[in-house]
């Protein structure tokens, strides 16, 4: 299927130059900032700067409306395609995706101090990844690394978080090998993500290139990952797994396929950090026949329902999960009203799932009914030029 993510396809051709040539940070446009309450909360965005993005965006999402509001733009940031914030919300990391830094075949990562009175990002420094187009950030339980994926290095790597928030040089990383069937997509590994496990003692990484989930241990004091008993779990031929979610209760793991549009469902042994698909089921209509990929993945923070984005479809695709098996009940599905729904968030309330509309320059406030799972548009969107991810 083609490409719907063309800017991360050019990376193996052609770097796409940063705003602020060795990588420091520009001064800040501010607007005045809105009050953030029990009545509102944060959302910092992602974008691609190629085009007319200036950075990390900051929103403020009203409880009561669904209504959006512009509070900061931090300028500077080189395409910060994928963002994760500590545990403590003091700090926020954002990967800087591109295949060449200080003259090197590598993306960087930024790390931001967050003003806990007005939300603000204060940058603090930057690293480089030690593979190109880093794609995906998460932070360890305990706030003291955080793990990379990098999709044209094809390789995940870890670094240390200092007393103050910044990042030292990375002191692991982890190559993946190997390719699959599809030759425009699969010539070799693609790390696409790389999420810990609620015990923080796993961690796993999709990889699109060669259809595998990686499964490591990681050691929480050392910052190293060391290859799980079982390495990995192999998908389906040409399936190229994107991103890995796992339930509240940690027992199941479920995965978005972005090349055939299917979402997996893999049972987890939480004593060995094993995997084992039980299921795997259509994102799509079986009467859709236009191009596609599939992009994110998420549970609701009550654990019953599972959503996933389309991108060519664009919509939200939502799933029941059934609390004993794991395995899912097809429940809806609903369109983004714009085009390209990459990344998606659901707040922490579980009252609304905000849709990153790439192409569109758009984000979409859906309301979620937390019986049913349904979503319903709110009529709130916000102007953000290419935005591809968001993070409360």
């Amino acid at each position: 299927m083609a490409d719907q993510n063309p800017s991360r396809r050019d990376f193996a051709k052609k770097t796409v130059m940063a705003a602020v040539g060795a990588g420091l940070l520009n001064s800040a446009s501010r607007s005045r900032f809105h009050t953030v309450s029990s009545q509102s909360a944060l959302v910092y965005v992602g974008t691609y700067t190629s085009g007319d993005s200036q950075g990390i965006y900051i929103l403020s999402l009203d409880y009561a409306s669904g209504e959006l509001r512009s509070v900061e733009t931090i300028n500077g940031v080189t395409n910060p395609s994928y963002l994760a914030l500590n545990h403590h919300r003091n700090y926020l990391y954002a990967v800087n995706e591109e295949t060449e830094f200080q003259g090197k075949k590598s993306g960087a990562v930024s790390a931001f101090a967050i003003d806990k009175n007005t939300g603000s990002l204060k940058f603090l420094n930057k690293q480089a990844t030690l593979g190109g187009a880093p794609c995906y950030v998460s932070v360890s339980i305990n706030d003291k690394y955080i793990l990379v994926a990098n999709y044209v290095g094809g390789n995940v790597s870890v670094f240390p978080v200092m007393s103050d928030g910044s990042l030292g040089a990375s002191i692991d990383v982890e190559q993946h090998t190997g390719k699959s069937v599809n030759p425009d997509r699969q010539e070799g590994p693609h790390a696409h993500c790389i999420v810990l496990d609620p015990s923080g003692r796993f961690a796993y990484s999709c990889d699109l290139g060669t259809d595998k989930i990686m499964i490591y241990r990681f050691d929480s004091a050392s910052g190293n990952l060391t290859h799980a008993n079982q390495p990995f779990v192999a998908s389906k031929p040409g399936s190229g797994p994107r991103h890995l979610t796992l339930h509240t209760n940690g027992l199941y793991a479920y995965v978005i396929n972005e090349l055939d549009c299917t979402v997996s469902v893999l049972a987890v042994d939480k004593s060995t950090g094993a995997l084992k698909e039980i299921q795997n089921l259509p994102t799509l209509p079986s009467d859709f026949k236009s191009q596609n990929t599939s992009a994110d993945i998420h549970v609701s923070p009550n654990g019953k329902f599972l959503y996933c984005s389309n991108r060519g479809f664009d919509g939200i695709t939502a799933f029941k999960i059934d609390e004993k098996s794991g395995k899912l009940e097809f429940l809806s599905r609903q369109s983004t009203m714009s085009k390209t729904p990459r990344n998606f968030v659901i707040d922490p309330t579980g009252k609304f799932l905000l849709v990153a509309n790439q192409t569109s320059n758009s984000i979409v406030t859906f309301r979620i009914d937390p019986a049913t799972g349904t979503l319903t548009p709110t009529g709130h969107s916000a102007t953000i030029p290419t935005p591809v991810c968001l993070k409360f």
